[in-house]
């Protein structure tokens, strides 16, 4: 599958690129930020693009993803230090996410919400359908999200999951990362020696390894109930024993202290989850935090000398200050500017060469031109008061207020300061918007030059898999349809060095059921693989037989050694089970769902070469065997009798040669009797003696004794051909 991580730098997405990329999917990724260098695990392909990009749409276009994944409540690239902003910016990123993918229709949208929606505990376990009561900004905010992934679920008609995880923690590797209770705990232990609690909190921790497994688990899934399950460990744990744990493994005694604090439980329900993915949580909460204590305690120089240093106060107050001096810089700049221009117009006053020239006007004019309307204003008013101040020289102010001319020039001064104030801020916004459209375009080309050279990258990456890659569908079926060089009754004992071949294992069997109980050993490559020996009751295999009958491949993840490593069933029409292919060893990091699809695929291939084989075999049933009776045509024996010794030669199978003592008189009668005696896999036959033999299959000399008991108890007489096959093998083959 392909997948799709959205979220910034952190120990839980790194975590769920090593898990999906060793289940052998395809990882893709979108890192929220521009400028990312953050140390991401590495994946397929990696999109430095900001969640409000518009060029989203074309990313999920291009990847095509069958699972996207954003880490949401998780995200790193949110601090939450200014809440309020931060708030704006998730919820309008969330959006475009989700619009981008509803446009392209990109599979399955997974959102990773917590606990935080519910601000007031309860006594009782918090469901899905309990109502959010949180009261901080960021529990809003996410409460809000999780509202917008329904609504889109509902109206875009869209695979949508929230995942609310229960007080996830994680494994911090500096000091940015001590973000959960566990984390914090810690830090406050080895900063001040004391950890402040409210032994009233109870709540149930999640380790990030559960988390990661829980949240595969849904993406594996071929469908699901609901759209929101809370994802818990169910184990309830107070602030109290937290605290004595983290205490426990301190180098140093630590106090721990109660705090007075509004307190609660706080505690997911998880049966839901539970009832559809289980919940086989393996995470050790002692073992786990002492490691977090070691390893904090160790490198404590990380986690206590990156500590934010304020800066300091003339610092501070020039950054609160600064956008004040910026706006204040143009009217100091037109205060100076304004004493030239008022002792020019005193001097021209009365001036036989300037007295007709207005210095104000030009004043504000040039105010106008350099910084608009704004200061056109404010210099014209400056003007103002100067020129009533100027004729106050030679009138009285009331004088001056009375004549008409003033008002005159006055209005002429703002009329003309302003519409070329107002003229140059639309020139300058017209620049602006110009200057912007053209940035935009420029970014807009750049990312689709980008997303164009990735997909190049990826097209040309996908060409050489699929030509070099040994594990290719056009390599395996190359290697299946060798199957159909043998004759039909060789298929199935070159099936197991086949499927050896693509597997690279060397212990690989096969086992054909006989009938509701027993499956009998057909073909197998090694000693090893014969653990189960030649017959076996496939309804007692526990777990493995549960997960082959509902057609999914069994991976042995707990490694147990009585079981093979991967076992995959071949059905018949019928649906009942055929064939059962077994792996016995394997490498653990082979152990993935890509290599379960390749078994699938491997068997279905297997699956038809036997049914041609079985088809032919089926025309020709006349010929081959004695009217009547099951008795093979000594053409037909010889056949068989040579797949067996050639894959007696090759390893691949052990047979035992009986002579039944009858005349020729009675082969139909000792052969109704023998089909009784025998296992469906046993063969009788003639051979150029005109004699009546029996093939044990899967057989040793050890034990063909209760075979030969078994038939002459009946009243048939046998025999054990010494050197018969030996002698069969030497002369037809």
């Amino acid at each position: 599958m392909n997948i799709l991580l959205i979220g910034g730098c952190g120990s839980l997405i790194n975590n769920l690129i090593v898990k999906f990329k060793k289940e052998g999917h395809r990882v893709y990724l979108i890192t929220g930020d521009r400028y990312s260098n953050a140390p991401y695990q590495r994946v397929f392909e990696k999109y430095n693009f900001p969640y409000d990009a518009s060029c989203l749409k074309e990313i999920f276009e291009s990847v095509k993803a069958d699972v996207t994944i954003y880490l949401g409540a998780f995200d790193t690239n949110y601090k939450w230090e200014n809440e309020e902003g931060e708030a704006v910016q998730y919820s309008s990123g969330l959006m475009n996410i989700l619009m981008s993918h509803s446009m392209n229709d990109s599979g399955r949208f997974i959102y990773l919400s917590s606990e935080e929606v519910f601000g007031l505990g309860s006594e009782n376990d918090l469901t899905e359908y309990d109502e959010k009561t949180s009261v901080n900004v960021r529990g809003m905010v996410l409460a809000q999200a999780e509202e917008m992934c329904e609504s889109y679920k509902t109206y875009k008609n869209m695979d949508v999951v929230t995942l609310r995880m229960d007080h996830l923690f994680t494994f911090p590797k500096k000091r940015s990362e001590a973000r959960d209770i566990v984390a914090k705990m810690c830090l406050e232990a080895l900063e001040q020696n004391t950890i402040t609690i409210n032994p009233e909190n109870r709540f149930s921790l999640l380790y990030e390894s559960d988390a990661v497994q829980f949240i595969y688990n849904v993406v594996k899934a071929k469908r699901h109930k609901y759209s929101l399950y809370n994802v818990s460990s169910s184990k309830e744990i107070d602030e109290r024993t937290l605290a004595d744990i983290v205490a426990k493994h301190m180098d140093s005694p630590i106090a721990i202290l109660n705090k007075t604090a509004a307190s609660g439980r706080c505690v997911l329900s998880c049966k839901l989850f539970e009832s559809e993915f289980g919940n086989n949580t393996i995470c050790d909460l002692d073992k786990v935090i002492q490691k977090i204590t070691t390893f904090m305690q160790k490198n404590r120089y990380i986690f206590l000398n990156d500590l934010d240093k304020k800066p300091p106060f003339y610092q501070r107050l020039l950054d609160k200050a600064g956008w004040v001096i910026h706006a204040i810089i143009p009217f100091m700049e037109n205060l100076v500017a304004f004493i030239p221009f008022f002792m020019l117009n005193n001097r021209a006053v009365g001036s036989q060469y300037f007295a007709n020239l207005d210095f104000y006007l030009l004043y504000v004019l040039l105010f106008a031109i350099v910084y608009g309307q704004q200061q056109a204003i404010f210099s014209a008013v400056l003007a103002v008061a100067g020129y009533i101040f100027r004729q106050m020289y030679d009138r009285t102010g009331f004088e001056v207020l009375l004549d008409a001319n003033t008002y005159v020039w006055i209005a002429q001064l703002f009329v003309v300061g302003m519409a070329v104030g107002y003229l140059r801020d639309q020139i300058k916004k017209l620049k602006r918007e110009s200057v912007d459209e053209r940035d935009f375009l420029s970014l807009q080309l750049h990312d689709i030059q980008d997303i164009n050279t990735t997909n190049v990258r990826v097209k040309d990456a996908l060409e050489t898999q699929i030509v070099n890659q040994n594990d290719s569908v056009g390599k395996i079926y190359k290697i299946t349809s060798t199957l159909d060089q043998y004759s039909p009754e060789e298929v199935l004992f070159y099936a197991a060095e086949m499927v050896s071949n693509l597997v690279k294992s060397k212990d690989v069997s096969i086992y054909v059921v006989s009938n509701s109980q027993f499956a009998r050993l057909f073909s197998a490559t090694s000693d090893k693989a014969r653990t189960f020996g030649n017959s076996l009751r496939y309804g007692e295999l526990g777990e493995m037989y549960e997960v082959i009958r509902n057609k999914e491949v069994y991976i042995n993840r707990k490694l147990d050694e009585q079981y093979p490593m991967m076992a995959n069933a071949i059905f018949d029409d019928n649906d009942k089970i055929q064939i059962i292919v077994m792996v016995w060893t394997m490498p653990w990091e082979n152990m993935t769902l890509g290599q379960a699809n390749q078994l699938v695929v491997i068997s279905a291939l297997i699956k038809n070469a036997i049914i041609r084989s079985s088809r032919y075999l089926e025309a020709l049933a006349e010929k081959r065997y004695v009217e009547g009776t099951k008795i093979l045509s000594k053409e037909a024996f010889i056949d068989l009798m040579r797949a067996y010794l050639n894959a007696e030669r090759e390893g691949l199978a052990e047979c035992v040669l009986l002579k039944i003592l009858v005349p020729p008189s009675e082969y139909i009668q000792v052969g109704m009797k023998l089909e009784r005696l025998l296992r469906e896999s046993d063969i009788m036959g003639i051979l150029d003696d005109d004699c009546l033999y029996v093939l044990l299959s899967n057989t040793q000399r050890n034990d063909s004794f209760y075979a030969i008991k078994r038939i002459e108890d009946n009243g048939i007489e046998c025999e054990y051909v010494e050197d018969g096959v030996r002698c069969l093998h030497t002369e037809e083959i």
